[in-house]
């Protein structure tokens, strides 16, 4: 039988969070790909505005748990993030932005810290 300390198997489970989170925010930066080629009336870009909606809502609800683990300050910034990015999707869908490539810039430097 296997016996792994308590702190062992939070710091797997940790990383394997954080992949999913990689794994996720890659997901939508393909999506904005997708959408910025495409249009910003295109169906495409629903999906892509969605997608995104749905994850930053995520992170963002997980981000003010106060069980949340990150340092305060690296919350406050991922938040600020967050809110940045759900304003400029809902500023494509209204027709009042076209700025796919800061949607994927973004993602992309949050994927890699992660």
């Amino acid at each position: 039988m296997y016996k792994f300390s308590y702190e062992e198997t939070l710091s797997d489970s940790g990383s394997r969070q954080r992949d999913n989170e990689r794994q996720a925010i890659e997901q939508s930066v393909t999506l904005l790909r997708s959408a910025e080629k495409a249009g910003p009336n295109s169906r495409e870009a629903v999906d892509a505005i969605i997608f995104l909606n749905r994850l930053w809502s995520f992170f963002l609800e997980d981000l003010a748990k106060p069980e949340n683990g990150l340092p305060d300050d690296v919350r406050a910034k991922l938040i600020s993030i967050g809110i940045w990015m759900l304003k400029e999707a809902e500023a494509i869908s209204h027709g009042k932005s076209r700025n796919f490539a800061g949607l994927i810039d973004i993602s992309n430097v949050i994927a890699e810290g992660l």
